[in-house]
């Protein structure tokens, strides 16, 4: 059954072997370099370049529609022959997002409140990145289910980084 997988930079390559990811989904600040893994081809690999805020903030890069496009898009290409691996830097907030827009673009029929549930109970410290989901949420129009379902999972644990993690695409 095919599935996503989240990581923190840190322990990127790692996971891509581990889990046998092919394909691949960065979401960092635009500067950060970030060593793609032998296993992921540079075609398979989309880098969303922003920031970690909810809000526009002088000298940083806020995430906007067009990176919600290019994911869910990315999504939709991803063959799922193998896990998907996204990240970010510390795998909390942008990529725990980005895994549960990923899920519900690619499965509509999910349940907003027990997808959000499921990631918690993978992942104790994520934190989805508001913003990303509320830009998702309009855009699936999901009518502010999936901004419901994340405020209800409320703010993971404290934790510089997250563990790597699955998020299976059916709960």
């Amino acid at each position: 059954m095919p599935h996503i997988v989240v990581s923190p930079l840190s322990r990127l390559a790692e996971s891509a072997t581990r889990f046998g990811a092919r394909d691949m989904i960065t979401l960092i600040n635009a500067d950060t370099v970030v060593p793609r893994p032998v296993e992921i081809l540079e075609t398979r690999h989309l880098f969303l370049g922003f920031n970690d805020i909810l809000e526009p903030a002088e000298g940083m890069t806020h995430p906007v529609s067009e990176h919600i496009t290019q994911l869910i898009a990315f999504g939709q290409r991803w063959d799922r022959k193998a896990p998907l691996l996204i990240h970010c830097y510390a795998g909390i907030s942008r990529s725990t997002a980005a895994a549960y827009i990923t899920a519900i673009a690619l499965n509509p029929e999910l349940d907003e409140v027990l997808l959000a549930q499921k990631l918690r109970q993978n992942a104790p410290s994520a934190t989805p990145n508001g913003r990303l989901v509320a830009l998702a949420d309009d855009i699936l129009v999901r009518n502010g289910r999936m901004v419901d379902a994340i405020k209800a999972i409320g703010r993971g644990e404290e934790a510089f980084e997250g563990m790597p993690f699955i998020l299976p695409l059916t709960v």
